[in-house]
């Protein structure tokens, strides 16, 4: 099954893009809950290429790796990726009130669907209000 999640980011498509897409403001943005973060990233975005995301409890309690490939990528419009057997697509619209980001992700049989979808969502909304902060901050 597929999950898909989203949100409109009041910026420029290359704000959005560049944080999206840069290992620095991946370690700002992507955690589920306050009680997370990521304390290190890696991207070689092209197609082939690698990505990681270290997430780990504030508390130090627990942590793991979210590791993949980049399957395809079209500048300013789309990133596909694989991790472990599963896929996800990122998908970048630029309209008047500024950048749609819709993540479509295969589920997984561990977690229920609705919790996988906030998880993520939550995620998703970190990434928007960390591009409109970045902006705000100039």
């Amino acid at each position: 099954m597929k999950i898909t999640v989203s949100t409109l980011v009041a910026a420029p498509m290359e704000e959005v893009w560049r944080a999206y897409t840069n290992p620095e403001d991946i370690k700002c943005w992507n955690a589920a809950s306050p009680d997370w973060h990521t304390t290190a990233a890696s991207v070689d975005l092209r197609p082939g290429g690698k990505f990681s995301s270290r997430m780990e409890a504030k508390d130090g309690s627990f942590g793991f790796d979210f590791a993949g490939e980049y399957t395809r990528v079209i500048p300013h419009q789309l990133i596909e990726y694989a991790f472990g057997d599963r896929m996800a697509q990122v998908e970048f619209a630029e309209s008047t009130q500024g950048v749609s980001v819709n993540v479509q992700f295969d589920s997984e049989s561990t977690y229920p669907e609705e919790q996988q979808r906030s998880g993520w969502q939550a995620i998703l909304d970190n990434f928007a209000r960390h591009v409109t902060g970045k902006l705000a901050a100039r």
